[in-house]
C-alpha cells in the first residue's frame, strides 16, 4: 500500500504563492502517473498538472505559466510550485499517483490540502 500524504495548504493573498507537497511513502514500485488536481466546491475535480516519468508537464490553460509541477525523486516527494495565485485558484488541492502498468493501475490520492485565496 501506498501512502500520499499533503501539506503547504492555507491561505494566501492573491498573488502570492504557495509550495505543496506530496510525500509518497510505501510499495511503490513502477510509476505510471504524476499528477494533481484540485475541487473547488460546487465544482468537478480538476486536473492542473501531470508530469510524466520522462519529465515532460502538462498544464491546463487555467495553470499554465503560474503553476509547476516537480518530483523529488531522491525523497519520494511531489511537489506543486503555485505563483501568482488567483481566488479561482481556491480550491482542496490533491496529488495522485498511479502505480503498475499501463494494463493494471492502482490509484493513490493524497487527501486533500485546502488552498484559499482571498484578502
Amino acid at each position: 500500500q501506498v501512502q500520499l500524504a499533503e501539506s503547504g495548504g492555507g491561505l494566501v493573498q492573491p498573488g502570492g504563492s504557495l509550495r505543496l507537497s506530496c510525500a509518497a511513502s510505501g510499495s511503490i514500485g513502477n510509476i505510471i502517473d504524476i499528477q494533481w488536481y484540485r475541487q473547488a466546491p460546487g465544482k468537478q475535480r480538476e486536473l492542473i498538472a501531470a508530469i510524466t516519468s520522462g519529465g515532460s508537464t502538462n498544464y491546463p490553460d487555467s495553470v499554465k505559466g503560474r503553476f509547476t509541477i516537480s518530483r523529488d525523486n531522491a525523497k519520494n516527494t511531489i511537489s506543486l510550485q503555485m505563483n501568482s495565485l488567483k481566488p479561482e485558484d481556491t480550491a482542496v488541492y490533491y496529488c495522485y499517483v498511479a502505480i503498475g502498468t499501463p494494463y493494471y493501475k492502482r490509484a493513490y490520492w493524497g487527501q486533500g490540502t485546502q488552498v484559499t485565496v482571498s484578502s
